[in-house]
């Protein structure tokens, strides 16, 4: 390889693509490195070699990406521009590199290529050194964009009048996937995606109406959003951490941020994402923190084990970068996964929470109603359904430092861990993605009725059966949970 530095490791491609996976594991081709005194010439001649369509541009010594030069750019510059072969690359590749940490996942990978229009995507090292290169052939179809134009019809809006008609075509295009029995994994990866994508749009534009503070911030998302499982039915959950270097500068700060934060949630509000009735919204000072108050939040909550706190705190363990400085978020993240396994007690309080999750199955396994005033009978699919599945993930991921945040991929990481077999694990999943498609279809066919409660009577006969089994699957894990944290 021309004036190249030693290719990184690879390892084996994952058997089936996950939007939630890590980068580090999706790219599966070893990358075209070269130095940037290379010239133009043997860089191509590397790219005809190997069959490659790019070469990253690596200084030898730090390790630092300085650029990308594509095959594309190579033939233009040359044969159309005239420039001369023998000039180092350095000359002709493309600088301002768009990279992401190597342990960012599928999903942002996937966000970030749409909003940029870009086909690769460098990925680094904590230092900030060079670790891989990621292209949209990696990622197969990006999520969300597939099947619809609503991506570039996000691209283009302008005001958040034009977001919100788009986002009104969102759940009619998720609407039309659950009629062409698209799988729920997939349904809420594109939902998720393009209302990742709307939400952008929303901050961007209306950062553009204030004077903020030029200090590294990140708006935050939680609960459902976080875990890139939001459904059809959804409000905000969201926060803003923000670089601050003294108390007196963070209050200072979260003035000149509030307007803001409080302009974007409203805005949110007006494309289809309802106020949170509990007021988890950056516009609140209590959700509008420097990275130093999260943390300090964060450890009155894993100090706290009063039933109630630890109810209220659990939507905040859930939280994910969206829009700004990731730096951030991944340092309170990090943070938080070395602090949280030291706190036995509150961990057993999560459990405790938990435990008391009533099983809409009866004894004899036939289905078992809360009496509801307006829905007497019926189940509620959020609370006694999807919440155990959720619950549990989120326990073990804080107990053995698993960084992930969805559901499923939060199991996985913690199988291994805690010693659950494959078998098991695979029923957990299937069984919780049975639920969150019953709770799809609810929502698409009854758009005016509580998202998540369902009459039994009403699924037909094999879909009803195999509710029941997925109930006993929730049974299991809470069963799994009490052996690990409460048998004696």
């Amino acid at each position: 390889m021309p004036g190249s530095s030693t290719e990184a490791d690879r390892s084996p491609r994952p058997p089936s693509f996950s939007p939630y996976a890590s980068l580090r594991r999706l790219a599966h081709h070893a990358p075209l490195v070269v130095a940037p005194s290379a010239s133009v010439r043997e860089v191509l001649r590397a790219l005809d070699e190997r069959r490659a369509d790019a070469a990253v541009v690596v200084d030898a010594g730090t390790r630092l990406p300085l650029g990308i030069v594509t095959l594309r750019d190579v033939l233009r510059r040359i044969a159309i521009d005239g420039g001369d072969p023998d000039t180092p690359v350095a000359a002709a590749m493309t600088g301002g590199l768009i990279t992401l940490p190597a342990d960012s996942t599928a999903h942002q990978a996937s966000v970030v290529m749409v909003r940029r229009s870009v086909g690769h995507l460098v990925l680094t090292e904590a230092d900030g050194s060079f670790c891989n290169t990621i292209s949209q052939a990696d990622l197969y179809a990006l999520p969300g964009a597939a099947g619809s134009d609503l991506v570039p019809a996000l691209l283009a809006a302008r005001d958040v009048a034009a977001l919100a008609n788009v986002a009104k075509e969102i759940r009619a295009f998720a609407n039309a996937l659950l009629a062409e029995r698209v799988g729920p994994e997939a349904i809420v990866q594109r939902i998720s995606a393009l209302n990742d994508l709307l939400a952008l749009q929303v901050i961007e534009l209306t950062a553009g109406r204030f004077d903020l503070p030029y200090v590294p911030w990140c708006w935050l998302v939680f609960g459902s959003e976080g875990r890139l499982e939001q459904t059809l039915a959804t409000d905000q959950d969201n926060g803003l951490v923000f670089a601050a270097a003294s108390p007196e500068e963070a209050a200072s700060l979260r003035a000149r941020f509030l307007p803001f934060a409080r302009a974007v949630n409203e805005a949110l509000d007006a494309c289809g994402f309802t106020l949170c009735k509990g007021n988890i919204m950056a516009g609140n000072p209590a959700c509008c923190l420097s990275l130093a108050e999260w943390k300090s939040a964060f450890s009155g909550w894993l100090a706290e084990a009063q039933p109630e706190a630890v109810l209220n705190s659990t939507i905040f363990f859930d939280f994910r970068p969206l829009y700004g400085q990731d730096a951030l978020a991944v340092e309170l993240r990090d943070w938080l996964l070395v602090s949280a396994p030291t706190h036995a007690i509150f961990l057993r309080a999560l459990v405790d929470s938990t435990l008391g999750w009533d099983s809409p199955l009866n004894w004899w396994n036939g289905f078992r109603y809360d009496n509801n005033r307006d829905h007497a009978h019926s189940i509620d699919l959020k609370k006694h359904g999807a919440r155990p599945f959720v619950d549990a993930a989120r326990i073990y991921a804080l107990a053995h430092g698993v960084p992930d945040t969805h559901t499923v991929e939060r199991l996985r990481g913690a199988a291994a861990r805690i010693g659950m077999p494959g078998h098991e694990l695979a029923a957990l999943i299937d069984a919780y993605h049975h639920i969150q498609r019953l709770r799809l279809e609810h929502q698409a066919a009854n758009p005016a009725a509580d998202p998540n409660r369902i009459d039994p009577d009403r699924l037909h006969a094999l879909d009803r059966h195999i509710l029941k089994e997925s109930l006993k699957q929730a049974r299991k894990l809470q069963q799994r949970l009490e052996r690990d944290y409460v048998a004696v």
